[in-house]
């Protein structure tokens, strides 16, 4: 049986998720607060001895707020045993359930899922669920490929050992040349958000409002870092790293376009990491790149980068829809692509004057 998270069951909600292998901070009660244009509910399956087995978190909005239908998203969902199929089923069904409540025209799901579980999508498909196109680069909500770092039994020496020769040295390179990494609050954020435009302007994907920075710290509390670079006193790199359970993600990163022959962008992940194993985490999680492009790709930068750090290079099943009103999901998703590419195009021509030459260096994230 399943039943809807209130206030009296968050906090059981919330120990389920961060004591759980698939736990995940997009599922958390945390991640919703960080959103609040969206409606958030999320449901529990019980076993027979009366504990939590399963939850599903969901996000719910307005397509347009003239009309009645909303988008379902269940992000990094469902967090259980991925062979339980019954508790699978059984959270897939109270999603059905509220996605008729509040008029869905489609359910999203990007699970935190191997691609090659195959036994688990599936089934997926099996409940109605249809695997998305796409998604080889950053198209999609969620990155498809990521590097995972795995921590378990490893002392700071022995991954740092573990590391490519040049990422190594790079790290040491960076301490060497006068960079220092501190863990900031709100204060920088100012000086985050200005670095986040230049890299945005510079690699081509629109950045958030210093606002939303800002919010992270606050919503995630203890939970959320920011990491600034620093060299000679100036702000010159900068990331946001978030601890859930036996977890860190490596969520927004940003540097300038001067002083990139410093490698601070290595020293703030070296940073990041070893916050990870204080926590006794058992996962790094570098988040996303394009997949395993060739060299002349523009975005193998990236990739090289986090390749050095000896992660495990992870492709998810991907993002997989469950169509409730094909007309309107199709009208939703031809108008949100159009908006996509206008917003991109004048979000450049806004700040072409951040388009400055610069030292080709490694990719900033994404994210």
């Amino acid at each position: 049986m399943t039943e809807r998270i209130t206030q009296k069951t968050l906090a059981e909600f919330e120990a389920f998720n961060q004591s759980h292998p698939k736990g995940n901070f997009a599922q958390s009660s945390y991640w919703a607060k960080q959103k609040p244009m969206w409606h958030w509910e999320a449901v529990a399956c019980r076993g027979e001895d009366g504990k939590i087995k399963g939850t599903l978190s969901m996000l719910i909005r307005k397509a347009v707020s003239a009309l009645p239908y909303s988008i379902m998203y269940c992000c990094r969902g469902p967090v259980c045993d991925l062979d339980d199929h019954d508790t699978i089923r059984e959270l897939v069904e109270a999603a059905k359930e509220l996605a008729r409540e509040h008029h869905c025209y489609v359910i999203k799901i990007d699970p935190d899922v191997p691609s090659s579980n195959t036994e688990f999508s599936d089934y997926l498909h099996s409940l109605g669920f249809k695997s998305k196109e796409g998604g080889a680069a950053f198209e999609a909500l969620q990155p498809r490929y990521v590097f995972r770092l795995n921590l378990e039994g490893k002392t700071d020496e022995e991954l740092l050992a573990s590391f490519h020769q040049k990422t190594r040295y790079n790290i040491r390179l960076a301490a060497r040349k006068g960079v220092e990494v501190r863990i900031c609050g709100k204060e920088m954020i100012p000086a985050f958000s200005e670095l986040m435009l230049v890299t945005g302007v510079r690699d081509g994907f629109v950045t958030r409002q210093p606002e939303y920075f800002a919010n992270m710290l606050d919503n995630l509390g203890e939970h959320c870092r920011l990491y600034m670079a620093f060299h000679e006193g100036q702000p010159i790199a900068g990331t946001l790293a978030i601890w859930y359970g036996d977890k860190v993600w490596y969520l927004y990163g940003a540097s300038s376009n001067e002083h990139r022959n410093l490698m601070p962008n290595y020293l703030l992940q070296w940073e990041m990491i070893q916050w990870a194993t204080e926590k006794g985490c058992r996962m790094y999680d570098f988040r996303g790149v394009p997949g395993l492009v060739p060299e002349d790709h523009p975005l193998y930068g990236l990739v090289k980068f986090k390749r050095g750090f000896n992660g495990d290079y992870t492709e998810f099943v991907g993002e997989m829809d469950m169509v409730l009103k094909p007309f309107i999901n199709w009208g939703a998703t031809v108008g949100f692509d159009a908006l996509r590419w206008v917003r991109m195009r004048l979000y450049l021509l806004r700040h072409r004057d951040k388009r400055t030459d610069h030292v080709k260096g490694t990719p900033s994230n994404p994210q």
